[in-house]
């Protein structure tokens, strides 16, 4: 009841300031709920279920702890969005691309890893952080599984049962949480705001370019998040001296917050210009921004008490150090000793780990995208097949 209220609260509250973009919710249309048999999706850490960890190593327990009980791939301690996607629409959790282990394709696939940038980084993951695996490798993995699935389930058998079938690839939905690493990717590398903020047409170009070869091979339905408030997040609040008069009432950096918002305005031009350009699709720009934002600025209306300090980490204001991440461990008394505590309830933080939200805020903002109120067109997510 009390989450139901939340989210009556929050539709008041964003329609009352949502301003230029008509967010509202989806009147009462004589069309049926979509049937998407399989989910293809791309982007970073936000979405990851184990593409980086099967290239670079497991995310260290305590990640997993909260529903899995184990580590899973997820740099979080449960859950992520696309997870809370799959299973509302009736689908198994997506197996990692990159995951050769007891994967099942059937339902689609997540081409997404930790790290991951729209554009290619010239630096290697061991000396920025970034993953190789930006949009355009991505979609490059996703062109070789579109031809090579069919290969290998027109075999037979347990082949058969592990791949999708070839309709499927025209009726799933693609989905894309990508871009947040193109900015701090940027400041980490000492650039200006004024700088990150000048790349970005860039960054806008070559997702489109990726969304649209997708469109050319058959894909119709498209539901894109925009990018988050990177000014929230302790991993760059720390890494990043910020004048005290820069800070807002949350807590947060409002110029990377103002970048964020910057780009997502681009990102939905880039969306109402494909709409234009790809006339057989369904695009949905859904503003998780917005939701991320007031789970942040407003955390005890949702049921949390941390909205900034991680709940897993070492030290510091935030509880964040990065040369101490949840889940390392350093030498005492020539013993490792692990550093990277959970905190005593992860459901009472909005942060897990100084970079990543924890399931329960995952589950928030699942919660708040899924019925239609955030997204531009009004769709739902069952709904996503319908072109507005």
């Amino acid at each position: 009841m009390e989450s139901q209220l939340s989210i009556t609260v929050l539709a008041v509250l964003f329609l009352l300031r949502s301003g230029g973009i008509n967010y509202g919710l989806r009147p009462a249309l004589a069309l049926a709920p979509c049937n998407f048999p399989a989910i293809f999706n791309f982007g970073d850490s936000n979405s990851d279920t184990g593409g980086l960890s099967a290239v670079y190593g497991q995310a260290a327990a305590p990640a997993g702890e909260t529903y899995f009980g184990h580590p899973a791939g997820r740099y979080t301690d449960g859950r992520v969005i696309i997870d809370f996607i799959a299973h509302s629409l009736g689908l198994p959790f997506l197996s990692a691309y990159l995951d050769a282990v007891g994967s099942n394709f059937t339902h689609g696939a997540n081409f997404a890893t930790a790290g991951s940038t729209v554009r290619p980084q010239n630096t290697t993951i061991q000396q920025s952080g970034f993953s190789p695996i930006s949009l355009n490798v991505q979609y490059n993995e996703f062109y070789q599984f579109r031809r090579r699935s069919q290969t290998t389930r027109a075999k037979g058998g347990v082949f058969e049962k592990l791949m999708p079938k070839e309709e499927d690839f025209s009726r799933a939905l693609y989905t894309f949480d990508i871009g947040q690493n193109d900015l701090t990717a940027g400041y980490f590398l000492n650039m200006s705001t004024s700088e990150v903020r000048a790349y970005i047409p860039d960054v806008l170009i070559q997702f489109a370019t990726i969304v649209k070869n997708i469109y050319h091979e058959g894909g119709r339905y498209f539901w894109i998040h925009n990018t988050g408030p990177v000014g929230c997040l302790p991993y760059v609040m720390e890494r990043i001296p910020i004048l005290t008069s820069q800070v807002d009432r949350a807590g947060c950096a409002s110029p990377f917050n103002k970048v964020a918002r910057d780009f997502n305005r681009g990102l939905k031009h880039v969306v109402d210009r494909l709409r234009r350009q790809l006339p057989l699709a369904a695009i949905t720009y859904v503003d998780v921004y917005y939701v991320k934002y007031a789970l942040i600025s407003r955390p005890k209306r949702y049921g949390f008490t941390e909205p900034l300090r991680a709940c897993c980490g070492h030290g510091g204001k935030y509880n964040y150090d990065k040369n101490f991440g949840c889940g390392s461990t350093i030498k005492r008394g020539g013993k490792d000793v692990l550093v990277g505590k959970s905190c005593e309830d992860p459901s009472k933080h909005v942060n897990w780990d100084g970079v990543h939200f924890t399931e329960a805020a995952n589950k928030q903002i699942f919660d708040h995208i899924v019925g239609g109120l955030l997204s531009d067109n009004k769709n739902s997510l069952t709904m996503a097949c319908h072109r507005a």
